[in-house]
C-alpha cells in the first residue's frame, strides 16, 4: 500500500490531515520496517502539513507500533496491514492480521518474563479498540498529541 495524504486543512475538531496504509512482509524484518514506516509519516506531518507531533507522542508511537506489529507476526500466520492516520489531536495506529483471534491483556505480574505488550499499549494509550473481523482482526490504537489527562486505555472490543 502507498501514501494517501488527505489536505492539509485542521479546521475541525478532530479533523484527518493524513493517513498512509502499508503492507508489511511475512518475516521478522517487517517490525523495523513499521517503525521506520511510523517515524517516516510522522517526519511527513511537520514537513508536509506543519504539524509538529511532540517527542513523547513520537516515541509513544513507535513503541505501540513495536508491540502490535510484533503481536501480529508472532501469533497470525499470513500478512500484516498497517495505517497510520493523524488527526489535529492525535496518532492512531491501526494494525490488521488474520489471526481472528481477539487478544486480551493479563493481569499483571512483575514476576513473569514477557507477555506484557498489550498492557504496555494499554497503558501508554488514550483509546485501544480491538475489533474482530470477517477474516481476522483489527486493532486500533490512539495516542494523543497532547499529554493525556487521564492514565490508561479505554479499551474497546467488537465482534463484526
Amino acid at each position: 500500500m502507498g501514501s494517501d495524504a488527505d489536505g492539509d486543512d485542521c479546521t475541525g475538531p478532530e479533523k484527518q490531515v493524513m493517513r498512509a496504509g502499508y503492507a508489511l512482509g511475512e518475516d521478522d524484518h517487517c517490525i523495523a520496517d513499521a517503525r521506520h514506516h511510523a517515524a517516516a509519516f510522522l517526519d511527513r506531518a511537520g514537513g508536509d502539513h506543519h504539524l509538529p507531533v511532540p517527542a513523547r507522542a513520537r516515541d509513544l508511537t513507535q513503541l505501540v507500533v513495536s508491540e502490535l506489529v510484533t503481536n501480529a507476526r508472532k501469533y497470525a500466520p499470513g500478512p500484516v496491514l498497517m495505517e497510520l492516520r493523524l488527526t489535529s489531536r492525535a496518532v492512531e495506529i491501526v494494525v490488521w492480521d488474520s489471526d481472528p483471534t481477539v487478544p486480551a491483556a493479563r493481569t499483571a505480574d512483575p514476576g513473569r518474563i514477557g507477555q506484557h505488550g498489550l498492557e504496555i499499549v494499554k497503558a501508554v494509550t488514550e483509546e485501544l479498540l480491538m475489533e474482530q473481523e470477517p477474516v481476522g482482526k483489527r486493532i486500533t490504537a490512539r495516542i494523543a498529541l497532547s499529554e493525556p489527562s487521564r492514565s490508561g486505555a479505554a479499551a474497546r472490543t467488537t465482534s463484526r
